[in-house]
């Protein structure tokens, strides 16, 4: 009976090891994924701020070409046209 006692103390030791193991890969995990989300979160805010930082400096362009064209409308109809005639002949060339 000994051996059979002995036995089911091996058994629940290497069980409880097991369970210690499986608990700290589960906190392993969950802390690994507690980071992820934070980064994501980060980077999402970085993205937004970009986004909104690109869409000002593309209003910023817009409005000065369009200042631009009001003020010189024959000089802004000569570049569209060379930049037609340039754009043509390079497709043809194709």
């Amino acid at each position: 009976m000994t051996m059979k006692t002995s036995g089911h103390e091996t058994i629940d030791q290497v069980a409880g090891k097991a369970h210690e193991a499986v608990d700290r890969a589960a906190e392993t995990a969950g802390k690994a994924e507690e980071y992820t989300r934070e980064q994501a979160s980060r980077a999402e805010e970085h993205i937004r701020e970009a986004t909104v930082h690109g869409r000002q400096r593309a209003d910023d362009v817009l409005e000065r070409v369009s200042a631009h064209v009001r003020e010189n409308p024959l000089m802004s109809i000569g570049i569209a046209f060379i930049a037609g005639a340039l754009y043509s002949s390079l497709r043809r060339r194709r």
